[in-house]
């Protein structure tokens, strides 16, 4: 089987890394897919999944017994090792299950703890083996209302502990190092000031007053739900880190922000949303607004770094609403 990486993927790679890093890394996909199905145990490739996600290579295999599986493989520089530690740590609950590791532990959440291998040692040689998912069909297939509820129920399941001795970056952290880029695009846009000020007025009154310590999923959103066997949703490809649910729930609330945009009354419906999920969900809707202003200004600075015009104009037009 080749393992050619989708074209959207090898964009993507580009864009977060550097054209001259990406490449590197892809030159060496075939070699470290070879051996990740090696170490497998028995796995025989099927396919790449396609169109894929944006960080990764996905190869659907079977397993010796014939069960489906699939086999990610990811950059070093995607923490490949903190993906694993917090799939299991959740062993199932909410999430896709990893086949390789955690299999034999008890089911439900916190039931073994984090992994301990380095970024690209392990987890860049092996991959990531999990269970199948319907890759093809997610929360976005729904209703926009119906996905809501559905991402809503899911995510509540993955807001537990984090384990003990976790190597876990806090939501301080990550979002400091965010502020930077942020910054930056400020400096080199005036007309982006206003908004980058007020978003870091926010994320420094957040962060001040932030109490809860859980494991978060990092990057949630409705195409991160994938139609599944043993449940009929869970998530998947978490960017994991440990902090208050309204920063974890400030993704959700930008869902499908290209819709809003192309329809009458995006602003309203924008504000009821963040309404409405902090009420179901039972989070501070004033945190929420906060962090979903916070993390949409740093999605659009980063994307119109990135050369992602469009969708850097899309979230920033969306943080402006709020």
């Amino acid at each position: 089987m080749g393992c050619e990486p989708p074209r959207r993927l090898e964009r993507a790679l580009g864009e977060m890394y550097g054209d001259a890093a990406a490449a590197d890394w892809l030159a060496g996909l075939p070699g470290l897919t070879e051996r990740a199905l090696a170490a497998g145990d028995g796995l025989t490739a099927e396919r790449v999944a396609a169109p894929g996600g944006r960080s990764s290579l996905v190869v659907l295999v079977r397993r010796a017994d014939g069960t489906p599986a699939a086999l990610k493989i990811a950059p070093p520089a995607a923490r490949p090792d903190l993906e694993r530690a917090a799939l299991e740590h959740w062993n199932g609950w909410g999430a896709v299950r990893t086949l390789d590791a955690s299999e034999a532990g008890a089911s439900g959440p916190g039931a073994s703890g984090p992994g301990t291998s380095e970024p690209g040692a392990d987890d860049a040689a092996g991959g990531l083996l999990l269970e199948r998912l319907h890759h093809e069909v997610s929360l976005r297939s729904l209703p926009e209302a119906k996905a809501l509820l559905e991402a809503a129920g899911t995510v509540r399941r993955l807001w537990v502990e984090p384990p003990a001795g976790h190597g876990f970056e806090t939501v301080a952290e990550r979002t400091a190092r965010q502020s930077t880029g942020m910054r930056a695009a400020a400096e080199a846009d005036p007309e982006l000031a206003p908004l980058v000020e007020a978003a870091l007025a926010a994320r420094a009154e957040l962060v001040e007053g932030a109490s809860e310590l859980l494991l978060l999923h990092g990057n949630f959103r409705q195409s991160k739900v994938l139609s599944g066997e043993r449940a009929p949703w869970l998530t998947v490809g978490p960017e994991p880190l440990v902090g208050e649910r309204a920063y974890d729930l400030a993704r959700l609330v930008r869902d499908r922000a290209e819709d809003l945009i192309a329809a009458s009354g995006g602003p309203v419906t924008a504000r009821r949303r963040v309404k409405k999920l902090a009420e179901s969900l039972e989070v501070d809707q004033a945190r929420l607004h906060g962090w979903t202003l916070f993390r949409a200004v740093e999605s659009g600075t980063r994307a119109l770094a990135e050369g992602r015009r469009q969708m850097g104009e899309v979230n920033l037009e969306f943080a402006g609403w709020l």
